[in-house]
């Protein structure tokens, strides 16, 4: 009976978004640019599709790759939404005039982290799952190099620790840049910096994508992998031998958001898909696609039970200031000149 009535819930909204819209897309399609993992891209389309008729494009790109396509195709928009990637991006783009706002009833359903996301932005920008930030560890891999198991931010500038560490480059993953503007706010930003430094002689690869430090972790292929949770212990449910890492002195809560596209070309599609994805069946889909992320509806049943979840102290991270356009710049800027050009 409870599913009956979430799915009865999703056809009322569609149904009435779909009123409310204009018919001048009878081509029944949306463009999607999705950072997210990308089989749950794709299934979040296929659901999307079977409960309102709509065709479902699905462009897999980082949150870093949406936002500089987002730039280039500005006078001539090709994508109608923008799903997936930490807020950060999301308020860059909100501030460049890339996103409109857009006004959803389906907020007052939702938790604050992700209702402060919707309000901070302007409405431009909605908290759709939350993820706490952390790293994982092959504790095949370390029980054999005989390396104690982090638990800490510091324990990952150890000396054991030269050339086991993958993390993601902040140019390119929202996840490496919440990791920094965090840090600048537990530490301050000069102490940050020298964290940094010292992490950097450990990193052997700086990744594109946000979710490939956990997978190489979890394969073996680097002793540890600084990532979010959640997509940690996916790895970890697939029977890889990896385990979280809620880091003892705080981290961040990320919360990934979703965006409509200004001049989106299927403009009424793309706001059924964005009403939809905001119900309960919509927001569970993550489960169903075997992740484990946290979904922002209040009803919407909680996929994980994690001690490390559980015992995460997290900070209260200032999106509004961190996703700052200026302020993401002159931190990524002094990254790229003080960290990564530095020998390792």
């Amino acid at each position: 009976m409870k599913f009956l009535r979430n799915r009865l819930a999703a056809t009322a909204i569609t149904t009435a978004v779909m009123a409310a819209a204009t018919p001048a897309h009878a081509d029944g399609k949306v463009v999607l640019y999705c950072p997210a993992p990308g089989e749950w891209c794709q299934n979040i389309a296929n659901d999307f599709q079977k409960a309102s008729g709509v065709t479902v494009e699905v462009l897999r790109k980082s949150a870093g790759e949406v936002l500089a396509q987002l730039r280039a195709e500005a006078a001539k928009p090709k994508a109608d939404l923008w799903w997936g990637g930490i807020s950060d991006s999301h308020f860059v783009a909100a501030a460049e005039g890339l996103t409109i706002a857009y006004d959803t009833k389906a907020v007052d359903q939702l938790a604050p982290w992700a209702q402060n996301i919707y309000k901070a932005s302007g409405k431009h920008a909605i908290g759709t799952y939350g993820i706490g930030l952390g790293f994982g560890y092959n504790n095949e891999l370390l029980a054999k190099k005989k390396i104690a198991p982090p638990k800490c931010w510091a324990d990952l500038t150890k000396p054991e620790f030269k050339g086991e560490i993958q993390m993601p480059n902040p140019n390119s993953s929202g996840t490496a840049y919440q990791m920094i503007a965090a840090l600048v706010q537990m530490r301050g930003e000069n102490e940050a910096f020298d964290y940094l430094k010292r992490l950097h002689v450990n990193i052997n690869s700086y990744t594109r994508s946000g979710v490939a430090p956990g997978k190489a972790a979890a394969r073996g292929e680097t002793g540890v992998g600084i990532n979010y949770l959640q997509d940690i212990l996916v790895e970890q449910q697939a029977g890889f031998p990896i385990r979280t890492v809620a880091p003892c002195e705080g981290t961040a809560l990320g919360i990934d958001a979703m965006s409509i596209v200004k001049g989106a070309p299927n403009l009424a599609n793309a706001k059924l898909f964005y009403e939809w994805l905001m119900t309960v069946p919509g927001q569970e889909s993550g489960a169903r696609s075997g992740l484990l992320h946290s979904p922002a509806h209040l009803k919407a049943k909680q996929p994980s039970n994690d001690a490390e979840l559980r015992a995460a102290k997290y900070i209260d991270y200032d999106f509004k200031k961190y996703g700052a356009g200026e302020e993401r710049q002159r931190l990524l800027k002094r990254w790229e000149t003080e960290i990564n050009s530095l020998p390792r």
